[in-house]
């Protein structure tokens, strides 16, 4: 059944009294966290907790529950429709908030999920750029640094797409700081190419694309900054891979 074909039974399944295969019906959907019935039945919940509490009792005449205690063989027993109304009412109130709650987690959890995306997204495209580096018949390659402390690595530049940066023994950076790559001309100002952090192994990789004209570069350097970017280098470059030409 389908939630519309359901919309009868929700309040009573609230009050417990839905029959199959109609409440079968509505547990299953329940249990696969179908948004239509979860909504339906804190209503229906939230519903009869308002008719319970605003409803006033209405107590039988001692003579009345006396004679229909006795028919049915009991003694008399101080239980009156208060105290079930009572209990109808926290139900009631326990199962709106079960719901609400269980609605909240699955949205968070939507919400994770599609952040989870947005990053394998952003992931993928970086890994295509530099894949388009790597593989470009006019990308030239240098390497820099030596030894086992300094950072070291490799520098791709193609002049149709771009500059493309690996490195190792990059220590993740401070709070609050990010490294940030430039491109420096053979004559004027360091250009600004993109901010990035390294992982915790101290492996980083870096993309920045556009054209570049390696003729004209004379290098390819790596600095540590604040981690919203700055216009001109303003530490001493962690990694400087000159381009030999």
């Amino acid at each position: 059944m389908n939630c519309q074909e359901l919309r009868d039974h929700y309040e009573l399944f609230a009050l417990g009294l839905a029959e199959d295969p109609e409440r079968s019906e509505i547990r299953e959907h329940l249990g696969r966290g179908c948004d239509v019935c979860m909504a339906e039945i804190r209503k229906a919940m939230e519903l009869m907790a308002i008719v319970g509490a605003t409803v006033p009792p209405v107590a039988p005449s001692p003579q009345l529950r006396r004679r229909i205690l006795a028919s049915t063989g009991y003694e008399q027993r101080h239980f009156g429709w208060t105290i079930l109304a009572a209990a109808a009412a926290v139900l009631a109130c326990f199962a709106a908030v079960y719901f609400s709650g269980r609605e909240n987690q699955y949205a968070l959890e939507a919400q994770n999920l599609r952040e989870q995306l947005r990053r394998q997204t952003i992931e993928v495209t970086r890994l295509n750029e530099a894949f388009a580096i790597l593989s470009g018949p006019e990308t030239t390659v240098t390497t820099f640094g030596a030894g086992p402390a300094p950072p070291k690595g490799k520098v791709f530049v193609n002049p149709r797409q771009g500059v493309l940066l690996i490195a190792s023994n990059l220590p993740p950076a401070p709070a609050g700081k990010a490294y940030e790559m430039w491109v420096i001309p053979k004559s004027g100002k360091p250009a600004p190419a993109g901010m990035f952090q390294s992982l915790a192994d101290g492996t980083a990789m870096h993309v920045q694309r556009g054209t570049v004209d390696p003729a004209a570069t004379a290098a390819v350097a790596v600095t540590l900054e604040d981690e919203a970017g700055v216009a001109a280098p303003t530490s001493t470059p962690l990694i400087a891979a000159p381009l030999g030409r």
